[in-house]
């Protein structure tokens, strides 16, 4: 039986052509060049452990944009499997059922086995979910199901039993620097053939704003160098402009393009990734001067100023998770008594940042934050802590008393 699906989306992305975007050219093609993801692509941890000996079941992958499909495409790499992509807005029924008749036939007949790729699994419904079952359980075909929500609700759960079940968690911003240098350098598939000077706050705001995507953050760098305008690297330095113009001429027509310069500045990062950079330190002074200034407004009910400080925190890249944090403290700490339904609402809106994360997660956030500020604050919970506290380490700790103590057992029991 001819094999209908011989010409399979993995040799599309092994013959990446070089007008590709950056972020397909620099593609990791095994687990050594994989940027984060330790948690379970470590040496000696089980995914990694698995892929490499060719023992792997089924996975569902959760997790935000940027290495899914990167990670499927490795592993069918390393277990020479064929690959299969589809995706779970568009595939229908008739298109599975000639997937999996396929991988069959293919393992029957030359034994080679097939990983099917599921991009957004949780788009299918039940019965397309279903018709994958017998095959996945037979060992007919692997599936690798990708999806941006928690697979334990959104995926049919015969599945999900069947399957290894990981989560990805975003780049860091180091991670993303990482990617950017390697890029910068890499002259066969990355921007390498080109003399690029890049500032080490240009970089940064490429990485930080890009929410711990590599693929925003390699295509904005490439947009950056791709459009920003060479100059001769001894231009400016007390040349007149006519100088700086007759050495640009000069060089690119006698000495070729390597011997530009492409200045990659801050304000070049700014117009590639469509923001504007905010001075702000994640770990400096800035960190703690704005989250200080949020808690300060919230506690003296200023509503525009606290919403103002939060939307600082979120434009220059601060952990959604931390402000979460602050305003769940704030409500026990500050509303306290007052508004015994603050701590809840805060609780809710931790929970609900984890579950939509960004750029929605500005919504709970903002919501809690305008209800802090109309709430009415008591802190006599926190003060009385804090008053015990001081007594215990200033003076000598008192005993249980009698009255107090548990009854249920003996003090001395006789032997």
């Amino acid at each position: 039986m001819h094999d209908l699906f011989a010409k399979t989306e993995a040799e599309n992305l092994e013959r990446v052509s070089a007008a590709a975007p950056l972020a397909a050219r620099m593609r990791p093609r095994t687990l050594d060049e994989f940027v984060g993801q330790e948690h379970i692509l470590a040496p000696g941890k089980l995914l990694r452990r698995a892929i490499e000996a060719d023992r792997l079941p089924s996975l569902i992958i959760s997790g935000p944009p940027g290495s899914k499909t990167t990670l499927a495409f490795v592993i069918a790499e390393m277990t020479h499997s064929e690959f299969i992509r589809l995706s779970g807005v568009e595939s229908n029924v008739a298109e599975m059922r000639k997937v999996v008749a396929a991988a069959a036939n293919r393992l029957r007949t030359s034994g080679r086995k097939t990983i099917v790729f599921i991009d957004e699994i949780h788009h299918f419904n039940k019965a397309q979910q279903d018709i994958l079952l017998p095959d996945v359980e037979s060992g007919n075909l692997r599936l690798i199901g990708a999806t941006t929500y928690n697979p334990y609700f959104y995926v049919n759960s015969a599945l999900v039993s069947r399957s290894l079940v990981f989560r990805l968690e975003p780049l860091t911003v180091e991670q993303l620097e990482i990617l950017i240098d390697r890029a910068l350098a890499d002259f066969e598939r990355g921007l390498g053939k080109y003399n690029v000077k890049m500032d080490a706050d240009a970089r940064r705001h490429l990485a930080k704003l890009s929410d711990g995507d590599a693929r925003k953050c390699l295509n904005a760098l490439e947009v950056g160098v791709l459009t920003t305008p060479p100059v001769a690297a001894a231009a400016g330095h007390g040349q007149s402009k006519k100088q700086v113009e007759d050495n640009l001429s000069a060089a690119t027509s006698d000495r070729g393009y390597n011997d530009l310069l492409i200045h990659f500045t801050l304000r070049v990062a700014e117009e590639s990734i469509q923001t504007k950079a905010v001075v702000y330190d994640k770990k400096g002074d800035a960190h703690y001067d704005t989250i200080s200034a949020f808690i300060k407004s919230m506690r003296a009910s200023d509503e525009e100023g606290a919403i103002y400080w939060l939307a600082k925190m979120l434009h220059a890249g601060e952990d959604f998770r931390f402000i979460a944090r602050r305003i769940v403290i704030f409500a026990s700490e500050d509303v306290g008594l007052a508004d015994p339904e603050a701590l809840p609402l805060a609780i809710a809106a931790q929970q609900a940042v984890e579950f939509i994360g960004m750029p929605e997660a500005r919504i709970p956030l903002a919501h809690a934050t305008a209800y802090m500020c109309r709430a009415k604050k008591n802190r006599e919970a926190y003060e009385s802590l804090a008053a015990a506290s001081e007594e215990i380490e200033s003076e000598q700790t008192e005993r249980v008393p009698e009255q107090l103590k548990n009854k249920h057992f003996p003090v001395n029991p006789e032997g």
